[in-house]
């Protein structure tokens, strides 16, 4: 029988609890399974000592679900879930999604807007005396004020916004042991200084780096003036920002996990597997993933869209061969299991065990260590991961291990031998990309590399496919409307489309993510030089998603709006009438 962290009051008591340490509260379905970081989280406190239950996606109209486990002996723990819950829940065009990916049954009503704050503001009311800990990526983008998409507007700190005592950003294993250590000892001290952590103090230190007051008048000026200190100072200094006579204090990140602890992290005793109260129930997420591995965390990548860098850091964590190979064997052995590794990768799949060779990753101003082009610090090889890749499909249990997350293109080109391994022994037919663009002017405000590059990839890929007689094709992933794109731009990526013949059913339309700098971009209209920049929004957005689509028989008229737009009515016919 499988064990997993109690849920429900019956279950602690069954335990021999008489209440628990710390209750993590998740806008998720509870699923125990290394993906799942409310699950990585509890697990992770539970071998630190701590006894830990979880209280998934609780009725926020009913005061009770979030009494049905008692209080805590020590702390809250607070999280949206795995994904920021207004992207989670709304389109680009703010509509709703029609599935939750990890809700049972993909129901879109058991997690309220903004649930981060929502659950903590509940709490609060309900257990006045009781710590808050905020953690997970929509606590984590929403550190400092930002601008939030949904709202079109300015938002405070959301530890201010929430009345919680801390806030984790970050990954948070470490930061959380650190906070539960020092409440065990004093649960009246709640810590400061605790690496990856944000706090209210009453007093700034006079060493730290102070950041434009947030008030009622604070501008895209003050905004602007925010990141760019914030981006230059964070990783080595405290940042402190006042409002309303209280200071927000931002502590550095917390160093990386030494592998032998991300290792120990991954080898927790996981369920692998949803809760049995879902028994009958899809969780769509879990099932994308159940057969996935992470080989490693963090990307040094630094696309300005992506929040990954401020979230899960840019330096490198990567397992070893043995744990990743254990987890492998593990999951041979689920009931689920098919013979097939759906994806081993991380963030970019071709960045485990890459590192900068001078040991600066953490500290070096450089948000990129990929753009304008590679930094000549990093180590690119990948000779350790062709091996890693080698030694997992020796497994025998294994039929096919595919790579199926994004690979960095530009740093695969650091070495053929991979690109070839990767098309003849990891791709299932479809390879996914991602070079987001085409058009320079667009690629270097996002920060991502040359179509060009992209291009060469593609010629390789499709060579050792051909010399391994395998039919197979690579599918990019494209995003339409990023601050500085014009219908222009979006005609000379459709028109490459259209000549390869490549017929797009999934696009992403840009959405601003809190604290990126993209979204700085699109809510001040400079680029981060200071640069007036055309930001798209409306119907011009539709009409880039139907240029990109042109095939559809629904976006013909928009088509042709489009070109007219655009001044390019010439191509009327290459669009909608050339086979």
């Amino acid at each position: 029988m499988k064990q997993f962290l109690p849920v429900s009051r019956h279950e602690i008591e069954t335990l021999g609890w008489k209440q628990a340490d710390i209750i993590i509260i998740s806008g998720d379905a509870y699923v125990d399974h290394p993906s799942f970081a409310a699950a990585v989280i509890g697990r992770w406190l539970q071998a630190c000592g701590y006894k830990v239950a979880i209280l998934p996606q609780p009725d926020i109209n009913d005061p009770y679900s979030f009494m049905s486990l008692g209080a805590p002996r020590l702390f809250f723990g607070i999280t949206s879930g795995n994904m920021d819950s207004m992207i989670n829940k709304y389109t680009a065009q703010k509509k709703l999604r029609s599935l939750d990916a990890y809700s049972p049954d993909g129901r879109t009503d058991l997690r309220p807007d903004r649930a981060t704050l929502v659950y903590s503001q509940i709490v609060h009311s309900l257990y006045k005396d009781i710590p808050i800990v905020l953690g997970g990526i929509e606590a984590s983008m929403r550190r400092l004020p930002h601008y939030d998409y949904w709202s079109d507007k300015l938002r405070n700190s959301i530890l201010f916004d929430s009345r919680a005592q801390l806030l984790v950003y970050g990954m948070g294993e470490s930061a959380i042991k650190v906070i539960a250590d020092a409440l065990n000892d004093n649960p009246a001290l709640i810590p400061q200084d605790v690496p990856g952590t944000a706090v209210i103090i009453s007093k700034c230190p006079q060493d730290a780096i102070v950041l434009p007051s947030f008030q009622a008048d604070f501008s895209a000026e003050d905004l602007f003036k925010q990141h760019l200190l914030y981006e230059k100072h964070y990783r080595q200094h405290t940042i402190c920002q006042s409002f309303a006579g209280r200071w927000l204090k931002i502590n550095p990140p917390a160093p990386p996990l030494k592998p032998q602890i991300l290792d120990e992290i991954y080898a927790l005793p996981f369920a692998r597997q949803p809760h049995p109260m879902y028994d009958g129930k899809t969780i769509t997420a879990f099932d994308q993933i159940k057969t996935s591995v992470t080989t490693h965390r963090g990307c040094f990548g630094g696309c300005n869209f992506c929040g990954i860098g401020y979230h899960q850091g840019k330096s490198i964590q990567s397992r070893s061969v043995s744990s990743i190979l254990n987890e492998i064997r593990t999951i041979t052995r689920q009931d689920y299991f098919r013979g097939t590794i759906s994806d081993l990768g991380g963030p970019s799949a071709n960045m485990w065990e890459m590192a900068c060779k001078i040991g600066i990753s953490a500290t070096c101003p450089r948000t990129s260590c990929l753009f304008p082009e590679i930094c000549p610090n990093l180590r690119t090889d990948h000779a350790p991961l062709l091996s890693l890749l080698k030694k997992a499909a020796a497994i025998p249990e294994i039929e096919h291990l595919f790579v199926a997350s994004g690979i960095r293109f530009d740093l695969a080109l650091c070495d053929d031998k991979y690109i070839r391994q990767i098309a003849t022994e990891h791709t299932g037919g479809l390879l996914k990309l991602a070079p987001e663009h085409k058009s320079p002017e667009i690629l270097q405000l996002m920060q991502k590399p040359s179509f060009e590059l992209y291009q060469k990839f593609l010629q390789i890929f499709a060579a050792y496919s051909r010399q391994a007689n395998k039919k197979q094709a690579v599918v990019p992933y494209i995003i339409v409307g990023h601050p500085g794109a014009i219908l222009n731009h979006t005609i000379e990526l459709a028109a490459h489309l259209k000549r390869e013949n490549v017929k797009l059913r999934q696009i992403q339309e840009y959405i601003p993510l809190p604290m990126t700098a993209s979204a700085l971009m699109y809510y001040t209209g400079k680029d981060l030089s200071g640069n007036p920049i055309h930001i798209p929004k409306g119907r011009e957005l539709r009409l880039m998603k139907a240029l990109i689509q042109w095939f559809l028989p629904e976006n013909r008229k928009l088509v042709i709006e489009a070109l007219n737009n655009a001044h390019h009515s010439e191509l009327i016919k290459f669009f909608l009438y050339n086979k």
